[in-house]
């Protein structure tokens, strides 16, 4: 098996500075970066005040969880890429294009990771029970749109399922954005200025960061070609939408924490 995948990884490699090379790359390059981010959220959880611990520990699931699925995604889309060559040549075969993208993968990541994204937004309000309603509605709603957006991937291309079950996800994102620009504005009244301050940028992350993702998929309307693009901008999109999402909440619980310090209290 080692030396399949050995073997399929160097006639990959032919790629070079294609679409396709450097999508490859780009996979690599995330699951190096979903792993730093799962080892530095977990290292980081002790040095954040207690109440607030579980974000640290849940951005280093999202990030451990999308680093799985990176590594399996970046086998599929070699194997993918190595078909695209002569195995006794290293010639790319002329008008062969990938068949096969990770987008199944890719879909199970964003099942298990965005629904704990949104998590992190009451997780860091720290309201406890206060904060149940918008975490059904941010969690609901964030399923809905993965869902609705999957049954559209498997639909026919362009057909009116693919069109509704695709318009149907955008409107889901969209009730997350209003939900988050209406509800969360109650909910942040009271809040240490450094929480406040996450907690809008992360909601410019879910506003801004997540476009990508509905803009991508109606990249697959180009065939093959808009596909490989497709999976560059998402590789992008998931590490800055990941590991950028924790480290934003990093960076306000951290600030809280010196605060805390510099006015005599402890991390509790």
């Amino acid at each position: 098996m080692l030396a399949t995948f050995a073997s399929e990884t160097s006639l990959a490699l032919n790629a070079g500075l294609s679409v396709e090379g450097i999508t490859m790359y780009l996979f690599w390059i995330s699951t190096v970066a979903m792993g730093a981010g799962t080892a530095f959220f977990w290292l980081m959880a002790g040095n954040v005040p207690r109440a607030y611990r579980s974000v640290m520990v849940v951005a280093g699931i999202i990030c451990g969880v999308a680093c799985y699925h990176y590594l399996r995604m970046s086998d599929i889309y070699i194997s993918s890429v190595a078909s695209l060559f002569d195995p006794a040549t290293g010639e790319r075969i002329v008008g062969k294009t990938i068949a096969q993208f990770p987008i199944a993968y890719r879909y199970i990541d964003w099942l298990i990771t965005v629904p704990l994204l949104v998590l992190e937004i009451p997780l860091l309000l720290n309201l406890g029970n206060k904060a149940k309603g918008l975490f059904r509605s941010l969690v609901g709603a964030s399923i809905v749109m993965l869902v609705t957006a999957w049954i559209a991937e498997v639909s026919p291309l362009a057909s009116p399922a693919w069109w509704g079950f695709y318009i149907a996800s955008c409107l889901a994102w969209f009730y997350i954005v209003f939900v988050l620009y209406t509800k969360l504005n109650q909910q942040m009244v009271n809040q240490p200025p450094s929480i406040v301050a996450s907690l809008k940028t992360l909601r410019l992350f879910i506003l801004v960061g997540w476009t990508i993702y509905p803009v991508g998929f109606l990249m697959a309307l180009a065939g093959p070609s808009g596909e490989s693009i497709r999976e560059i901008c998402y590789n992008v999109a998931d590490v800055i939408n990941k590991v950028g999402f924790g480290l934003v909440c990093y960076a306000g619980v951290k600030v809280l924490a010196e605060h805390n310090n510099t006015e005599g209290g402890r991390l509790a």
